[in-house]
């Protein structure tokens, strides 16, 4: 049976499982999560890897498709990673012709985390320096370089595999977030890399193996598939909440600096645990107290513009009037025509879809729909 692409104890997931081990055992159960914005991520790794290859004298390459995304938006922030990449590249080569140039690499480090591996974007090797590059596409914050466990974990399985050919001394590492035009950088001596290793990552990684330890909430809640029902998360935003909620005045100045720093995640816990419940809702039947799951908004829409077009120049309306780059909107064609006349000439030609189904409080006006799910149930 081939290796397994993904590890139980990532590197990419190290700022959960390093915080909270028993986060990993917990959510194993848990289908993995996609979304559009990690296929968008993928699809500018593709591209990034494609052009540091080809900078390195790769020709024999078929070029990545964007796919549906915008070719000419991962184009230009993969070719801010790729200069840098270079750049960083020809600055070693300097010192060190024949440097060691990893792209795409497989990197152990089960010597310290069990079954633990991860993938770097670049790694370079000199005499007595490990230069590891991470790209990342996101624009949600930008990423700190600085004590990054994923750079770290990185760093490790790359000192196992030349540490004893080279006379290592520092760790550097850079994070490249072209789309919020953040580049970190931070270095590391080999000696204390190693001693994080030891005292602080092999502890968490043990409890996490055998899903023990303490939950903890944070920031590294967010990618938790946890996320929308973990009581300790619960816990802990509610317990920032009577913050949140209090009169300003009776809040000290370090009080209110600490609701400025948790607001952001408050909100969004909220937003989780509400898509959470309104999934159960709409696809498993579930009824939640003092809620309902109704059609959501929707809008009209033309349900063929071309025969749209026919009845309007039939009736005198010429296409300067009726068109503007592709034919005017709905409200547009009624104050054209006004009501009365629409709806004798149109009004067969119009569709209102059903609204996406969500869920509302009970005091809503909309009439409550009866999910299939909930149907299956009574039958």
């Amino acid at each position: 049976m081939p290796p397994s692409n993904h590890a139980r104890l990532s590197a990419s997931s190290a700022h959960r499982w390093l915080e909270c081990p028993p986060s990993v055992a917990a959510t194993e159960h848990l289908p993995d999560e996609t979304s559009i914005f990690a296929e968008e991520g993928s699809a500018a790794h593709e591209a990034a890897e494609y052009k540091v290859r080809w900078y390195l004298g790769e020709r024999d390459m078929k070029p990545p498709s964007t796919g549906q995304f915008d070719a000419d938006e991962i184009d230009r922030h993969t070719d801010t990673y790729a200069f840098y990449a270079a750049d960083k590249i020809e600055e070693i080569r300097k010192s060190c012709p024949d440097a060691v140039i990893l792209v795409e690499q497989r990197l152990d480090f089960s010597n310290y985390v069990e079954d633990g591996f991860g993938t770097g974007d670049l790694v370079i090797v000199a005499d007595d320096v490990i230069h590891v590059i991470d790209f990342k596409y996101g624009k949600g914050v930008p990423v700190s370089a600085e004590y990054n466990p994923q750079m770290m974990l990185y760093a490790l399985g790359a000192l196992n595999l030349y540490d004893y050919l080279y006379d290592i001394h520092t760790v550097k590492m850079s994070i490249v977030q072209p789309r919020l035009d953040s580049i970190s950088e931070w270095e590391i001596s080999v000696d204390d890399l190693k001693e994080w290793a030891e005292n602080t990552l092999k502890t968490a990684a043990r409890l996490a193996a055998k899903g023990e330890g303490e939950f903890k909430a944070g920031l590294h809640c967010r990618f938790c598939k946890l996320k929308a029902t973990c009581r300790k998360r619960a816990e802990y935003m509610l317990e920032a909440a009577k913050y949140e909620f209090a009169q300003p005045a009776e809040l000290s100045d370090e009080e209110i600096a600490e609701v400025l720093k948790l607001s952001g995640e408050l909100a969004k816990w909220a937003d989780d645990v509400f898509a959470y419940a309104q999934a159960k809702a709409v696809n498993d039947g579930k009824r939640w107290d003092g809620y309902k799951v109704v059609e959501g908004r929707s809008v009209r829409r033309y349900a063929d513009e071309s025969k749209i077009a026919q009845i309007c120049q039939a009736n005198g309306y010429k296409l300067p009037e009726i068109y503007k780059q592709t034919l005017i909107g709905i409200t547009d064609m009624e104050k054209l025509m006004g009501k009365k006349r629409f709806r004798e000439l149109l009004s067969d030609y119009i569709v209102k879809p059903k609204g996406k189904l969500t869920l509302v409080p009970v005091s809503d006006k909309r009439e409550e729909v009866i999910t299939l799910s909930e149907f299956k149930e009574e039958s």
